[in-house]
């Protein structure tokens, strides 16, 4: 058993490392009333670029969005499973769910999948229950972090990351966060190979999803 577990832990360890050089930038940010989502393009096979207009960004409903990085099929299954659960609990209820309830049921897919589906996903949106943006990222063990200020996965995030350390501020207006996202993923397409091509961008607000980009 002790065995086992050891073996189990060098593979979640190596599934990590190999997500964390997955051939993408994602980006996310809070701004005063809601958030902007960002992402770029490229799709990698190995060292070469097998789509430049790969869909990473995805509207999942009228209040909340994903990004995607990692496998595309492995994503594409998870994305579609959310917005089938997510306009199904509308249906029931009459309302569309909360940006928290599309990221407990992310995680709660990618947990009990964890070590099989190669994704990690950011997933932000607006809550009419608290009339304010959310934000949370999701990696491929089914670990869900809520943020308050933003967050970026995939190969180019270390250039992104830079980016928002160093402009990001509280209260930012929509145009400013654009503005800031769009920076940050161009850093990232300048210095990753991984990321590339067009940007993919939305805002979500008390009026709901707006596409950017």
């Amino acid at each position: 058993m002790m065995e086992n577990n050891s073996n189990l832990k060098q593979f979640d360890q190596e599934q990590i490392e190999k997500m964390l050089k997955s051939g993408t930038t994602t980006v996310g940010i809070m701004i005063k009333g809601g958030v902007v989502i960002g992402t770029e393009s490229q799709a990698t096979a190995g060292t070469m670029i097998a789509s430049k207009q790969a869909q990473k960004l995805f509207e999942i409903n009228k209040f909340t969005a994903a990004t995607i990085s990692g496998g595309v099929a492995d994503s594409q299954y998870v994305i579609n499973q959310l917005k089938a659960l997510s306009r199904l609990k509308e249906v029931e209820e009459g309302e569309v769910p909360e940006p928290k309830y599309v990221a407990s049921i992310c995680r709660n897919i990618l947990f009990s999948g964890r070590t099989y589906f190669l994704s990690m996903m950011i997933v932000g949106g607006f809550s009419l229950k608290d009339k304010s943006g959310k934000l949370y990222g999701i990696d491929l063990l089914g670990t869900l972090y809520e943020e308050n200020e933003y967050i970026s996965f995939g190969s180019g995030s270390p250039f992104s990351l830079g980016v928002l350390e160093a402009e990001w501020h509280p209260n930012m207006t929509k145009s400013a966060g654009v503005d800031l996202v769009k920076t940050a993923i161009t850093s990232s397409r300048e210095r990753d190979v991984g990321s590339g091509f067009a940007l993919q961008m939305c805002s979500i607000n008390k009026k709901g999803f707006t596409q950017i980009e």
